[in-house]
């Protein structure tokens, strides 16, 4: 006797727990039992079906028949395409015997081609459309019809085996449904978890629910992880593969800047500010591009915060790197020009043939405009979209110093578009 109590407490916590909606366990176990039923006492090419009620415990089984005319099934006395398969060619002269076997298998591939191969009637699967209309008068070819079966209580080992199995695997099958359904919505946002472990530079994250993944590119240079230290990443891909559910996690994509913003920014997470173009080297240094949709609202220092306060806190979350927020603009020797940040700019010459700004700054400015290692023009050139080549000022000993959006990158991904301003990764 099955303890209906039990059953329901255990589909509550599966629920709660794992998140997988009651119908769909009622589901699995339904399909359990058809296939113990089938395993005992079905008959081949049967369609059972059951219900399965859980306030009385009581279970009904069905055999549905498909309604079928000579359009959709062969009839069984049909035997032709079997002669037909099994035909042998007649004896040839061994001179182009082969060549003539060949041209008679091409011309059976091409019948079969353009012949359709219907099912064989099965008295168990289908039954005939005059037969259907005894029993039902308006019965349609494709329709089901419903037959009761005998309701059996006793099955054996093999059977209830086979029962358990079917269960388990419609109970992974509904959770891994969820779990996709789940972390789907949440592609984009930054997610919180703890370091499972750090395998081949890889740190594998349990976020409760599953273990996501932070691949060696995907992590900031130089920060270092620890199992059981609690971390939070932008979830940028969400793929269902034959092992599971793959979610990858990243600290150095671009858009991890603009979700923690928008986390401590109102502003941004309102729409008045927008991010509309990001410039990283993860671990190191970046510049975003900001502009207002209200002319009342500084969008620099909706970023920057009361005192640094909001700026200051996304520097935290990245380990110390440096951010250089500037304001948007659709002019392109303004955007250019505050793209170069903190450095300040004399002239500006564009070529839009070559897509090529030539910068002139003051002799005071020029290592500022450049940056270490040539970082600040590297940066600005990403944020902006076009080649930068800042001359070195008259008199000063230094070689000519270019830089365009896809020099020296440190993330391959990091790439941006300047024509509607926005990032493309």
């Amino acid at each position: 006797m099955m303890d209906l109590k039990a059953l329901k407490a255990g589909l509550d916590q599966l629920e709660e727990e794992k998140h997988i909606p009651r119908e769909k366990i009622l589901g699995a176990i339904e399909d359990a039992l058809v296939a113990a039923y089938k395993k005992d006492y079905g008959k081949k090419g049967q369609i059972i079906r059951t219900k399965f009620d859980l306030d009385t415990g009581a279970t009904t089984f069905s055999q549905i028949k498909i309604v079928v005319d000579e359009t959709t099934v062969r009839p069984p006395e049909d035997e032709n395409l079997e002669e037909t398969a099994t035909m042998t060619i007649p004896p040839q002269s061994q001179d182009g015997s082969k060549r003539k076997m060949e041209k008679v298998k091409e011309m059976e591939d091409k019948d079969n081609e353009e012949t359709e191969i219907l099912p064989r009637f099965n008295d168990e699967h289908h039954i005939w459309l005059e037969d259907a209309r005894k029993i039902k008068k308006d019965a349609q070819v494709g329709e089901e019809l419903i037959f009761p079966l005998e309701t059996k209580d006793d099955y054996g080992r093999i059977a209830a085996q086979t029962a358990k199995q079917v269960i388990i695997q419609r109970v992974r099958e509904a959770e891994k449904e969820t779990t996709l359904e789940e972390y789907q919505e949440k592609e984009g946002e930054i997610l919180s978890g703890i370091v499972q472990k750090i395998d081949r530079g890889n740190v594998f994250v349990d976020l409760g629910r599953t273990v996501a993944i932070i691949m060696r590119e995907d992590q900031i240079i130089g920060e270092f992880y620890r199992p059981g230290e609690r971390i939070r990443a932008y979830l940028y891909q969400v793929e269902e593969t034959p092992r599971g559910i793959n979610l990858r996690l990243s600290r150095s994509h671009p858009q991890f800047i603009a979700k923690l913003f928008e986390t401590e920014a109102p502003e941004i997470s309102s729409g008045v500010v927008e991010i509309k173009a990001i410039a990283r080297e993860a671990g190191s240094r970046s510049k975003i591009a900001v502009m207002s949709h209200n002319s009342s609202i500084d969008p620099v220092g909706s970023c920057v915060g009361q005192k640094g306060s909001r700026v200051s806190t996304v520097i935290g979350e990245l380990g110390g790197e440096k951010i250089d927020i500037i304001e948007w603009s659709e002019d392109e020797e303004t955007l250019i020009s505050n793209a170069l940040s903190p450095a300040k700019v004399l002239s500006i010459e564009l070529n839009e043939e070559n897509h090529e700004a030539k910068i002139e700054v003051a002799p005071d400015q020029f290592s500022l405009a450049v940056g270490k290692g040539g970082q600040n023009a590297r940066l600005a050139a990403k944020l902006t979209g076009w080649k930068i080549d800042i001359s070195a000022p008259e008199g000063m000993e230094t070689e000519e110093v270019e830089a365009t959006d896809e020099e020296n990158l440190a993330d391959k991904d990091d790439k941006e578009v300047v024509d509607d301003g926005s990032e493309n990764n």
